[in-house]
């Protein structure tokens, strides 16, 4: 179960170059925008990566908007954001062993980057609801690789509901106006 105090929220990768590439990237970047606000109410840290930016543009309009003030995403050319020692050193300073996870493209970075935190220590979680890839065979490949590694699927409302854990958690209307 996913601990508020022990927890961050990973957005892999969610550019703007994807939108026209990615089926459904409309719906990934809003419940993706969800799950950054839905995090944010309860007050857990959100890292962002950008996989070469230069190229695929920067972080979805959507979920640009839903970001805390000052969260800059990590540029990066390796296909797992652990790869990236800046991504590496904010992963540190969260000091947490669990992670949300949640991007694109399925198969390739979001899969990379959870393989590589599992190798690290971590406990991954895998927002299912907020991966995509161009294909659906290969998010598929994705899914169902990350799953048999021992990675958790879950989605936004789920995460967010074992965070609070009790409906007289102080933020609890907030959260629950938020996935209405």
């Amino acid at each position: 179960m996913l601990e508020a105090e022990n927890t961050v929220l990973i957005v892999v990768d969610v550019q703007e170059a994807f939108r026209d590439v990615i089926g459904n990237f409309a719906v990934i970047a809003s419940n993706i925008a969800r799950a950054v606000t839905g995090f944010g109410i309860l007050g857990i840290p959100v890292l962002v990566t950008e996989q070469y930016p230069k190229g695929l543009g920067s972080t979805a309009e959507e979920i640009r908007y839903s970001l805390a003030e000052g969260v800059v995403p990590v540029e990066k050319t390796t296909f797992s954001a652990f790869g990236e020692a800046d991504f590496r050193i904010a992963l540190e300073n969260n000091a947490v062993r669990q992670i949300v996870l949640c991007g694109v493209e399925t198969h390739v970075c979001v899969n990379q980057t959870a393989h590589e935190l599992l190798e690290n220590g971590y406990s991954v979680h895998l927002l299912t609801d907020c991966v995509g890839s161009r294909f659906d065979h290969d998010k598929a490949a994705g899914l169902e690789k990350m799953k048999a590694s021992g990675v958790v699927p879950s989605s936004v409302e789920m995460a967010l509901f074992e965070i609070m854990r009790d409906a007289k958690h102080e933020k609890f209307k907030e959260v629950q106006a938020l996935i209405k």
